[in-house]
């Protein structure tokens, strides 16, 4: 009779175990809208001139201007703290996200990608891109553009 109490008590334990699995999984399994005010690190743009208020539609720190090689170096740790956990270490996606070395270059690249990073992106009530808009300064936008855009296409 104890072994027979036994067995009854170890089937029972098990299918606990396992229900406690299968809630485990379905509740990592699920999916996450990503929120970059979750994930935002600060973005010290210190050097870089201020661009105003009004949102630009052409990146003012691009080659040729006397901020180029700030903006690069300030949008390469913005990069890699805000943006490569999806698209990729130094902007050489996984898959995961656009591959932004990519992007158009000029106006019609800058225009995309300001859109995209100040409001987000979602598609079929999903989360693809979260809005960074009030979490990092337009500067450091512009400089993570800057960045992007002196990393390889190969």
């Amino acid at each position: 009779m104890l072994a027979k109490s036994a067995r009854i008590w170890r089937r029972h334990l098990l299918a606990l175990g396992v229900l406690a699995g299968g809630v485990t999984l379905a509740l990592t399994a699920a999916p996450h809208t990503l929120r970059a005010d979750e994930a935002a690190v600060a973005v010290d743009t210190t050097g870089l001139n201020s661009v105003g208020s009004a949102w630009l539609t052409e990146n003012p720190y691009r080659k040729d201007t006397a901020q180029y090689d700030i903006a690069i170096k300030i949008g390469s740790s913005g990069f890699n703290q805000n943006c490569a956990r999806c698209h990729g270490l130094e902007a050489k996606s996984g898959g995961i996200a656009p591959d932004l070395r990519y992007l158009d270059d000029g106006k019609p690249g800058d225009e995309w990608f300001i859109n995209r990073i100040r409001n987000g992106f979602a598609q079929n009530g999903m989360t693809k891109m979260p809005k960074w808009e009030g979490l990092l300064s337009q500067e450091a936008m512009w400089a993570i553009r800057s960045y992007i855009e002196t990393r390889p296409k190969d």
